[in-house]
């Protein structure tokens, strides 16, 4: 058995989920500053997402749906998730964003599951509280740990792809650590370095 795991904004997407939603509210550069502090490592993960998901709060679930949903995919990502399961990989992706997009997007690109976070709302519009299985720095690498025991995976027939620090967590357990467009705190970890936005190119160095 083999695994591959992808972070999904700023990875499999260009760009993060939750500055798309900001920016409906007039507040991407407010969250952009706190995303950018998170994925340089620079505050907990955890302090950063419920920060920047309070700030959407009062926003339409309709229109959150419609934004998500027309994220834009980063390239090469359907070829290359394709290319890993031709090669016998499960793949799948962990994302500190939201089911909105992941859940959405899983069939689309041909994902064999996605772990991800849920906004909480009532009376159809965002409360800005959010909970779910990818909230902290250590979230990625125990879930992965997770799917490892349960597959009967090793971490040699690991591949874990990210680009910020929330991702540290399933490097250390993955063998092959793809840093795609990715942080210096990331690209300190990994031992396949990608700075061109296309995928496919780890098909090539895997």
């Amino acid at each position: 058995m083999k695994l591959a795991v992808f972070d999904f904004d700023s990875t499999l997407m260009d760009g993060e989920t939750i500055e798309f939603l900001a920016k409906e509210l007039g507040l991407e550069s407010k969250v952009k500053d706190i995303t950018g502090k998170a994925m340089r490592g620079e505050i907990d993960f955890f302090e950063s997402l419920t920060q920047r998901v309070s700030l959407l709060k009062g926003l339409e679930v309709k229109r959150v749906n419609e934004i998500c949903h027309n994220l834009p995919i980063m390239n090469g990502a359907k070829d290359t998730i394709q290319g890993l399961k031709d090669l016998g990989y499960t793949v799948v992706c962990f994302s500190g964003g939201f089911k909105n997009a992941t859940s959405y997007f899983a069939p689309i690109l041909g994902l064999d599951g996605d772990f991800s976070n849920t906004l909480h709302s009532k009376d159809g519009v965002l409360t800005g509280l959010v909970g779910g299985e990818m909230m902290f720095n250590t979230s990625k690498g125990e879930m992965l740990q997770n799917l490892q025991k349960i597959m009967h995976v090793t971490p040699e027939n690991t591949i874990a792809i990210g680009d910020g620090a929330n991702d540290l967590s399933m490097f250390k357990h993955s063998g092959t650590r793809v840093a795609f467009c990715a942080k210096p705190i990331l690209k300190g970890a990994a031992n396949i370095i990608i700075d061109e936005k296309d995928l496919r190119l780890i098909l090539n160095k895997i």
